[in-house]
């Protein structure tokens, strides 16, 4: 029996009844990522040898943990132990971590098999994986299409049906609209839900790490074993409810809806707004109360996010010297010269972009007109959400603004990639959570709807999706790719 399409829920009952043994099902993951990741490039390095001998050591014990021998692929700015973490990165090459990410711990604890790797735009600075030093992933509806980024690698193995689920990271949109340009669920959750700690960091005050899978139920389910407090991250909120799978099955009726005019407006295509109009009709069936709201300063949110994001990055990646870890350029004759050229060679166009972006916002002269300015106007952001919230339930809306577009169609574009965010940004800079789920195509290419929620109620964005999910989902799609 062919294992590729099932879902976590299915794969554990079937490994809990004895009919699959851990090591057939890794197996077969490995002879999949074989046969199809040379056309799709999602995975940067497998761990097949110790993923292998896991699985084996499982085959004679009683199932434990609630991924017990279940496959799964990582986002590559996520450490993992003794498995090679590079970000998509030049500098980072060859880097072993002595240690695992809060997350990987979780993980692991559960009894889940880190398989590999997964690519994404080098640092996470990218909407498009196409900013990685090693490959191109491609969208596995359309190969001439990109899969999304920065978490392109994440959605599209997944998409792919190459891994059941997989991690990735959220900053400005880097789950979502991956995952909306593939045809899979991605969760973003409240800032401060799950631990960052083992995050190469992009930007601290707004990167989240969450799941990517082909099914509602899955995605609330690795969300519960990765959430939590961790004394290791300073902004990981105390906050121990995890339950989101409870309720998940209950009805809509009466929920409240917001459908923000500003994201049906200009700039989204007229297939995404059908789609995501169609999604919203069949959520007033099933008894949701739908409502026009507006979000006045959300068109401030790619201004303000990349002045914000890139002054984080100016410092985050200030680490990167050539000294202590990775790459190290040679022929420099004194120590300001090696981190000059460890880091011009070791960098890429778009990291080093938004460095000097950055740096320069931050400077003397420029802080208060351009960094303390844009850290009011993320105050008005939020405070749009706050004022929403107060009278409704869900926000709902498109998660991008168009379907995937074409490989190579905008790297050197910086300003339009950039604006391909403009529907996710905002929840990032108001620290909510929000995820993406399948709500039609376009010439062949995913539409994702957009969910939105209040501070830690990821459990009323899952029981919405999941309803939703009944009446639109992409299931039969995977299996033609």
């Amino acid at each position: 029996m062919s294992l590729r399409y099932e879902s976590i829920e299915n794969l554990t009952k079937l490994i809990q009844e004895k009919k699959v043994k851990p090591s057939e099902l890794i197996e077969e993951t490995f002879k999949n990522i074989k046969q199809t990741d040379a056309t799709i490039n999602s995975f940067l390095a497998l761990d097949e040898a110790v993923a292998m001998d896991k699985a084996k050591a499982m085959d004679n014990q009683e199932p434990t943990g609630k991924l017990f021998g279940i496959p799964m692929g990582i986002k590559d700015n996520i450490v993992t132990k003794d498995l090679e973490t590079t970000c998509a990165s030049k500098i980072l090459t060859g880097f072993n971590p002595v240690y695992n990410a809060t997350v990987m711990n979780k993980l692991n604890a559960e009894n889940g098999i880190v398989v590999g790797k997964l690519n994404m735009d080098e640092f996470a600075m990218g909407g498009s994986t196409e900013n990685s030093f090693y490959k191109k992933t491609v969208n596995p509806f359309d190969h001439s299409a990109v899969p999304g980024g920065s978490s392109g690698g994440s959605a599209a193995a997944v998409a792919a049906s190459l891994v059941p689920f997989s991690l990735g990271s959220d900053t400005g949109g880097s789950i979502r609209q991956p995952a909306s340009y593939c045809g899979v669920v991605g969760m973003k959750p409240t800032y401060g839900r799950v631990s960052r700690y083992g995050l190469v960091a992009f930007a601290s005050s707004l990167d989240q790490i969450g799941p990517i899978t082909r099914n509602v139920k899955d995605n609330a389910k690795v969300l519960e074993i990765i959430s939590g407090h961790d004394n290791m991250d300073s902004t990981s909120a105390p906050v121990e409810d995890v339950d989101f799978s409870s309720n998940i099955e209950k009805d809509i009726k009466g929920l409240r809806v917001a459908v923000p005019k500003e994201y049906l407006g200009e700039g989204v295509s007229e297939e995404v707004r059908t789609s995501v109009q169609n999604a919203i009709k069949e959520l007033e069936k099933m008894g949701a109360e739908i409502s026009e709201v507006s979000l006045p300063n959300s068109k401030y949110g790619v201004a303000t996010y990349y002045i914000l994001s890139s002054s984080e990055a100016s410092a985050n990646l200030a680490r990167f010297d050539g000294i202590r870890y990775g790459y190290q350029a040679e022929g420099a004759k004194n120590l300001e010269e090696l981190y000059k050229k460890t880091r011009q060679e070791g960098f890429g166009d778009e990291v080093k972009r938004r460095i000097m972006l950055g740096t320069y916002a931050l400077s003397s002269g420029y802080y208060d007109a351009y960094y303390k300015k844009a850290q009011k106007v993320r105050t008005l952001i939020k405070q749009d959400f706050e004022r929403v919230f107060e009278a409704y339930d869900v926000i709902v809306g498109p998660t991008a603004p168009t379907v995937a577009f074409d490989i190579g169609a905008q790297i050197n574009d910086p300003l339009t990639m950039y604006a391909n965010d403009i529907l996710t940004i905002p929840i990032n800079l108001a620290g909510l959570p929000s995820i993406s789920v399948p709500c039609g195509e376009a010439n062949g290419r995913p539409i994702g709807l957009q969910l939105i929620g209040k501070p830690f109620d990821e459990k009323t964005l899952y029981n919405v999706a999941y309803n939703y999910e009944q009446v639109f989902n992409m299931s039969e799609r995977y299996q033609s790719l």
